[in-house]
């Protein structure tokens, strides 16, 4: 897609991951959600669906088409393959839009497309089913895919975008400095916990009726203080009273 485009190098203290280390970018927003989901899917492989998780599969599938398209003087490229050895990312991205940069624009502003003229400034932008969710965890999956696109290209990714397919609109998230240092403050928590193997302890939240792994997940039961050992040993207690 781009070519002769300069690889800016790791941010400062960084070290590079090896191919056989990159973990999902869509992890970044599971670790967001809950640590413990993160570690079951991603440590330990579970999954399940619901139909949240149905809708959003039927979306991508819409979105990943592979190709690209010029529309309105905008190159559209999806299912553009994403990864980051600084951050030890990788992923797919549902659509990155090259925009034309002005002649003035430098070279580290934009990259070089194939048989394209001129500079382009990618923008990824990131499909989900719902509404605009209070907490950040789409933004920072979205970050990740700014600086896996800056890694790749050499070139400023300074904005992108949400497309929430239930009002049809598109938000702008800003790569701004705190978001940057979050999301790789996340990425670096994920390869820890990769390290450590250990999954964190259940605990109950509102939004965990809305998860698709609260069946295996059980964190009503599960939780801190809530063993296996100590569930049995309520049981025993109370057949031996009813006995006596």
């Amino acid at each position: 897609m781009w070519s002769d485009a300069p690889t800016p190098g790791p941010f400062p203290g960084a070290g590079l991951h090896a191919e056989d280390e990159l973990l999902p970018i869509s992890g970044l927003a599971h670790l967001v959600f809950c640590p413990r989901r993160w570690s079951l899917i991603h440590l330990e492989g579970a999954w399940a669906e619901n139909r949240h998780t149905a809708e959003g599969k039927e979306l991508h599938a819409a979105v990943h088409q592979e190709g690209a398209q010029a529309r309105d003087g905008v190159i559209l490229a999806r299912s553009l393959r994403l990864r980051s050895l600084a951050l030890g990312l990788v992923g797919v991205s549902d659509v990155v839009e090259f925009h034309p940069l002005p002649p003035e624009a430098s070279p580290d502003e934009g990259c070089v497309l194939a048989d394209r003229t001129g500079l382009w400034r990618p923008v990824p932008v990131e499909h989900k089913r719902g509404r605009p969710q209070p907490d950040d965890c789409y933004h920072v999956q979205l970050a990740g895919q700014a600086l896996c696109l800056e890694e790749m290209t050499g070139a400023a990714v300074p904005v992108g975008y949400l497309f929430h397919a239930k009002p049809r609109r598109r938000q702008q998230v800003r790569m701004d400095t705190a978001l940057r240092q979050r999301t790789r403050q996340l990425a670096a928590r994920m390869h820890a916990m990769r390290a450590s193997g250990g999954i964190p302890l259940a605990k109950y939240h509102q939004k965990c009726r809305g998860c698709s792994l609260l069946n295996l997940c059980q964190p009503k039961t599960a939780g801190r203080g809530k063993s296996a050992s100590r569930h049995l040993a309520a049981g025993l207690a109370s057949l031996t009273k009813q006995e006596v």
